[in-house]
């Protein structure tokens, strides 16, 4: 049962993440503090590899990257690739919408890769799994009303787009993930994902710098670096319970989209946001749908 505590520790950890991506995003160069936050993640893993290469940390160790192959090295850049893209849509729609509406949409997303493994993957639903489908767009629906009343129409605003697209592309990345991980160590796969975010950030970040007209200050928060920092532990606790024979994927997945109910509830005091109650019982049928759907 192991699996099932570093799971939900995972969901605590990614609901925190998520709150402190919010407060560093407030007022904020949001390219700067993309690039910033997944530094401080690559920091983490650029020792790791070192000790693990020259032979200073043992294979036995739970922390050792193993050398993977050219290709190996291929897929996890084209991860990255998906992941940054998520994130960029991502962080934009959180700097500018309420996380009380940004963490729900975000919560949606095993519908949209449970859509996309019927296509890819061919797989079937069940008719409860249709039913738990349904409800989750039902609930997700009566959801743009809510928004509505706060001023943002979920069919013009463009940062609720922002934050579908962010969705969707972490979709694609989890369905990326089904295959990757069966073919690369977690541990590999987790530290190189790490350090080729920096690489492709950092040219990224200063074209657009240089190009825009008038672009925002950074202004430093401890909470820049402590996302990278809070993601990193999150997905370490996530790919260690995967790693447990006993553990049950559906069981995970559902647990882990806990991790709303965490950044909803942390979010809405730190905040201070509106409609709290009404959004909280809609966001609770988008979770019962995704539970149904998931144990379907």
């Amino acid at each position: 049962m192991i699996w099932l505590f570093l799971t939900v520790a995972s969901a605590f950890f990614l609901g925190i993440y998520e709150v402190i991506k919010k407060h560093a995003l407030k007022d904020n160069a949001v390219w700067l503090v993309l690039l910033y936050s997944t530094f401080s993640s690559a920091i983490i893993f650029i020792p790791l590899v070192f000790l693990s290469y020259n032979g200073t940390m043992g294979s036995d160790s739970m922390l050792y990257i193993p050398v993977i192959t050219f290709r190996e090295h291929m897929m996890i850049l084209l991860k990255t690739v998906i992941v940054l893209t998520s994130w960029i849509f991502s962080y934009f729609s959180l700097k500018h919408l309420p996380i009380t509406i940004a963490s729900p949409i975000r919560a949606t997303a095993p519908v949209w890769t449970l859509l996309g493994a019927i296509v890819i993957y061919r797989e079937q639903l069940s008719l409860v799994q249709w039913f738990g489908l349904l409800m989750t767009f039902f609930f997700f629906f009566l959801f743009s009303f809510a928004g509505r009343r706060e001023g943002i129409s979920f069919r013009n605003n463009k940062w609720v787009w922002f934050a579908v697209m962010g969705t969707l592309f972490a979709s694609a990345s989890a369905l990326f993930d089904k295959f990757l991980i069966r073919s690369v160590d977690r541990m590999a796969v987790q530290s190189f994902f790490s350090i080729y975010q920096v690489a492709l950030l950092i040219p990224l970040v200063f074209v657009i710098r240089r190009t825009m007209a008038n672009p925002l200050p950074l202004t430093w928060r401890m909470s820049i670096p402590l996302i990278g920092v809070f993601l990193v532990i999150a997905d370490f606790l996530y790919f260690y319970a995967l790693d447990f024979p006993e553990s049950l994927i559906s069981v995970v997945s559902v647990l882990r989209r806990g991790s709303v109910i965490v950044s909803f509830f942390f979010g809405a005091i730190l905040f201070r946001e509106v409609n709290i109650s009404r959004k909280a019982f809609l966001l609770a049928g988008i979770l019962i749908g995704i539970v149904v759907l998931m144990l379907g």
